[in-house]
């Protein structure tokens, strides 16, 4: 680097940084723009070159020197795995929708199930989809949560092709590959917090969250229309071989765009790493993640906010199973409908939920990024006024006289259910991310309980008068959820939580050289080391001092300019760094 000493200031030579795969970072392009919504980043200003040193990624692969591994339609790489996620989440749930659809159609009839066995075919996939729910979350927190994810649908898919064929020798071994594919999609949920934990800004978890979960709604929708179309037109076995390449498709876009972290993928732009990591006070490269005996299970169970989380995810679950199992019942046994327009009038409902779903996190975001309301208050409004409106609505389709008022109703309380997952669902993230994957394992896992027991219930309620006790069944189903709300309401919280803090020793900063000191670049002196101060935070948004996020400022990094010395003013040059 020149120096003019003939001035007053020195004058310096343009720097110039060797760039990473598709990096500009001299053009200063680094916006988010694009259909992420999520704006501009916050430290848009002047640069120093030291703030580059240390972001170093793999090398690009092959197929990226040609295409870059982003969805077009984003500009941000966090998007493109939210997108994904979705998609992934759609064909899972769709899976779930084939059976359903095969039974109606006349050819299964020849295998001549009786009652026990149909029920245990249908109640055979949640049993290995309970078993995997805590365990997944320490999959997720040992191994790299992207991978589990992905491992979870694909493995999913390929068993989904092995269905038609079981089917075709024995219930017992239909039974089996469902309980397997339930081992593996149970996972998917604790992998799925997994992700987020690295690649979730704070001010950004509901959008990202709830557009990743929206998928298990939007799979609902699609996958039994979808189902009943191919089993009608080709045959019942089409729509499991359709489920299931089209999981294996994904799985190969899965395994070109998803990453664990943003500093392993080989074609995300410096600014978007440092705005997630800024943003998450990630600066340990060598954080040690949760372990059986390290998890604390003891504050874990004193936790009042935990038990929120869980009975709100109980709640949940005995209404969408109610909805899914019985909802073309309820309809064809109270009003006289056919099959045919049960199917279509009982997916109108998620449709609408599955716009919601996302719209709330965008919602729920812009106010806590606005400082209007603290995040505990973001998320008792939207998970107490979601399940609350759906209890209402509820109440009144027990009451219903007319289809019409019955049906509009049914659609209005399931829609506004859609904003609750801004609450209970993204919960988790909030009050400790270093275990959110192994909080959401716990949770869903007692939330498929309620899946088990809702169904034996209302058997037991509808058996001798299947019309009459339709009132009694959505009651319940109201009553449910004012327990939730009244409980979460209490209890809730969205604070980092004292024993969700990381231990001491992963505080102390990774460094080469001694404790508190980094190694950056310098205009003349590349070993110079600058004391630094930082310490993981895990993205909290309170209780942490010097966290930018606490507060609804945006980021700006200060540009760091060489200071001129005495030395300069006399026509000399200070053997010093700067």
């Amino acid at each position: 680097m020149g120096v003019d000493c003939g001035g007053d200031r020195p004058r310096y030579e343009n720097f110039e940084m060797p760039k990473h795969g598709y990096e500009q970072m001299d053009d200063g392009t680094g916006a988010i723009g694009g259909g992420g919504g999520g704006g501009g980043y916050a430290d848009e200003g002047p640069e120093s070159p030291m703030s580059y040193e240390d972001y170093e990624r793999p090398p690009l692969r092959h197929i990226d020197k040609y295409v870059k591994a982003e969805c077009p339609c984003f500009s941000t790489i966090r998007y493109t795995i939210a997108l994904m996620t979705c998609l992934g989440f759609i064909i899972s749930f769709g899976m779930r929708c084939n059976m359903g659809m095969a039974k109606l159609k006349s050819e299964v009839s020849v295998f001549n199930w009786t009652v026990g066995v149909e029920s245990a075919v249908d109640s055979s996939f949640f049993w290995g989809y309970l078993v995997t729910q805590v365990p997944g979350g320490f999959l997720a927190s040992k191994f790299p949560a992207n991978q589990i994810f992905g491992t979870a649908i694909a493995c999913s898919s390929f068993l989904n092709l092995l269905v038609p064929g079981a089917t075709m020798l024995h219930p017992a071994f239909i039974i089996l590959v469902r309980m397997l594919q339930g081992l593996v999609e149970g996972v998917t949920y604790p992998a799925c917090h997994g992700i987020w934990r690295f690649w979730a800004p704070p001010l950004e978890r509901s959008r990202l969250a709830t557009m990743a979960f929206s998928g298990s709604y939007a799979g609902v929708v699609i996958g039994m229309p979808m189902s009943g179309i191919l089993s009608g037109w080709i045959s019942w076995q089409a729509a499991f071989y359709f489920y299931g390449v089209m999981g294996m498709i994904w799985y190969t876009a899965w395994l070109w765009l998803a990453f664990e972290k943003p500093r392993t993928h080989p074609a995300i732009t410096i600014q978007e790493i440092k705005y997630i990591e800024k943003s998450l006070g990630e600066t340990n490269p060598c954080t040690t993640m949760p372990t059986i005996s390290s998890t604390p299970w003891h504050e874990f169970v004193r936790s009042m906010p935990v038990y929120a989380i869980i009975v709100a995810n109980f709640c949940r679950s005995w209404n969408f199973y109610l909805l899914v199992l019985y909802q073309s019942a309820y309809l064809k046994h109270s009003f006289d409908f056919r099959i045919e327009e049960t199917g279509i009038l009982g997916a109108l409902p998620h449709l609408i939920m599955t716009i919601i779903v996302p719209f709330g996190g965008i919602l729920a975001d812009r106010l806590r990024k606005s400082g209007t309301l603290s995040t505990t208050n973001v998320r008792k409004l939207f998970n107490c006024g979601g399940f609350g409106m759906e209890g209402i609505f509820f109440l009144v389709v027990a009451h219903a006289k007319t289809a019409t008022g019955a049906i509009t109703a049914l659609t209005i309380g399931v829609a506004c259910s859609g904003f609750a997952i801004s609450g209970y669902n993204v919960n988790h993230l909030d009050i400790a991310p270093r275990y959110a994957s192994i909080l959401m394992g716990l949770s869903n896992g007692i939330g498929t309980i309620a899946g088990l027991i809702c169904p034996i219930t209302i058997d037991y309620i509808t058996k001798d008068k299947p019309k009459e006790c339709w009132s009694t069944v959505f009651t319940i189903a109201a009553t449910v959820h004012l327990i939730g709300i009244t409980f979460y309401g209490i209890f809730a919280s969205g604070e980092l939580q004292p024993w969700a803090e990381p231990i001491v020793e992963e505080k102390k900063v990774w460094t080469p050289t001694s404790a508190g000191m980094i190694k950056e670049t310098t205009f003349n002196d590349p070993t110079q080391e600058i004391s630094t101060t930082k310490s993981v935070t895990y993205g909290a948004v309170e209780h942490v001092a010097g966290n930018p996020f606490a507060y609804p400022s945006t980021i700006a990094e200060e540009p760091v300019q060489p200071e001129a010395r005495d030395s300069y003013l006399h026509g000399g040059v200070d053997e010093r760094t700067y």
